[in-house]
């Protein structure tokens, strides 16, 4: 077998591959000897054909077999002796097949570049942080006190005000007729809210428990009961009683009720807790100071098949929001063609750090195990408690999920490796500088 590279620009590379025409002869000889073995015609057991009778009538399946067998050889043989390794199963093009003649094939592919890591200490990046502000834990529990909140009967002889919860019987009906859903007892309104249709709260302001009140509101155009859209009803209303909302008062009762010893302990709790959601935050942004550094420290070139993949994916992703109206202010800033032309450099940039932290990886034998896989899906669980459940069961059923999901593991594992070789300077920032993601989202 003989291997002649024809083809080498960039990371294309492409072979002409020469096989000897005795090499086929053999080969398809071989082939007719396996079939031999087993064939059966009239008058001869199986194995007992005669070989001359087993070629005459399987030397084209012979010949087929043993040409996809010497093409797959070939190939392989071309990543082993030119040391290449293709992004794709190479493309394989057989250009000259002739009985008695040699056989010629090309070989086709882009090649996965050769990447030299250097020295990672010889980078430097700088990490923002940021202190919690006191202000900050104190808006923390107001907002915990607010979740605690209750009410209490106002007995005194007053009107209603915005703000306040008024506890209401109603009916409503339309043209003199009730419609499903519009009735109500002991409902717990709180005026201001906009919980029931435009215009009713309003008409309940400055009213009195025991008041009879005939509220006219509209239902919008766009209520989700269709029979109802648009249509202007009547609702006899009885205010029964008012209610003021009490916040929980941030005490040591309430650290208590909060799982927490006393007051002081609670406040280290939450200051904890947003120190923790700093320092992720600080974390993406050291990630993203790496990946700069490593694009302006790197220069190779990419397989552009990778690129027009990743490229497309982007833009898809883009018409998908332009379609529904969900693109952000600076996209629809900007020229349609200066946007693809940023999405193009856009998926330079991922291939180009994609290939290179996966060298990373390889050389530094990172695995992901499936305790990592198992955190993953639990730290997910933790942040969204109320969806807990349908995650597990969302991984649990979808193998591809549990894929891509350990793909991202990966690479955070990878690029932590990284941060822990390189030279990082802390430089503390205002809480407002290190939650701005804006200046780069590539």
């Amino acid at each position: 077998m003989n291997i002649k590279e024809v083809k080498s620009e960039g990371l294309s590379r492409e072979y002409e591959v020469t096989i000897s025409a005795a090499d086929f002869e053999a080969a398809v000889e071989e082939k007719l000897k396996e079939i031999a073995k087993n064939v059966s015609m009239a008058g001869f057991r199986a194995g007992k054909v005669p070989f001359a009778m087993v070629k005459q009538k399987y030397q084209g399946n012979a010949m087929s077999e043993a040409v996809d067998d010497l093409l797959r050889d070939g190939v392989n043989e071309v990543l082993k002796e030119k040391k290449v390794r293709p992004v794709f199963t190479p493309d394989v093009e057989l250009t000259k097949f002739e009985e008695g003649k040699d056989i010629l094939f090309k070989v086709s592919m882009d090649i996965m570049p050769e990447i030299e890591l250097k020295d990672f200490s010889s980078i430097k990046i700088e990490k923002p942080v940021a202190e919690v502000p006191a202000e900050e834990v104190e808006k923390a529990l107001n907002y915990m006190a607010e979740s605690r909140r209750d009410s209490v009967k106002v007995e005194e002889d007053r009107a209603t005000v915005k703000g306040d919860i008024a506890v209401i019987d109603f009916v409503g009906s339309i043209d003199g007729v009730e419609f499903a859903g519009g009735k109500g007892e002991a409902y717990p309104l709180e005026l201001g809210s906009n919980s029931f249709i435009p215009g009713y709260e309003d008409q309940l302001i400055g009213k009195k428990a025991g008041e009879v009140v005939e509220v006219k509101a509209t239902f919008p155009e766009t209520y989700h009961a269709k029979d109802l859209a648009g249509k202007e009803a009547l609702f006899v209303t009885t205010i029964k009683e008012i209610r003021t909302i009490k916040k929980a008062e941030i005490n040591d009762e309430f650290a208590k009720s909060m799982g927490e010893e006393n007051l002081d302990k609670l406040k280290e709790t939450v200051k904890g807790r947003i120190a923790q959601d700093y320092e992720t935050a600080s974390k993406m942004k050291a990630k993203r100071a790496l990946l700069d550094a490593l694009d302006k420290a790197y220069k190779f070139d990419v397989p552009a098949k990778l690129v027009d993949m990743e490229y497309d994916s982007i833009v898809k992703q883009y018409e998908n929001a332009k379609k529904n109206n969900q693109l952000d202010e600076d996209e629809k800033s900007k020229k349609e063609e200066d946007l693809l032309k940023e999405y193009k450099e856009i998926a330079v940039r991922r291939v180009k750090l994609g290939l290179l932290l996966a060298e990373v990886g390889n050389e530094a034998k990172i695995e992901v195990t499936q305790e990592d896989i198992n955190k993953a899906i639990m730290n997910e669980a933790q942040r969204y408690p109320m969806q807990a459940k349908a995650i597990f069961d969302f991984y649990l059923k979808n193998k591809e999920a549990i894929e891509r999901l350990r793909t991202s593991v990966y690479e955070e594992k990878v690029i932590d490796h990284v941060l822990s070789k390189v030279e990082t300077k802390e430089k503390t920032v205002s809480v407002e500088d290190l939650y701005n993601f804006e200046e780069k989202k590539a």
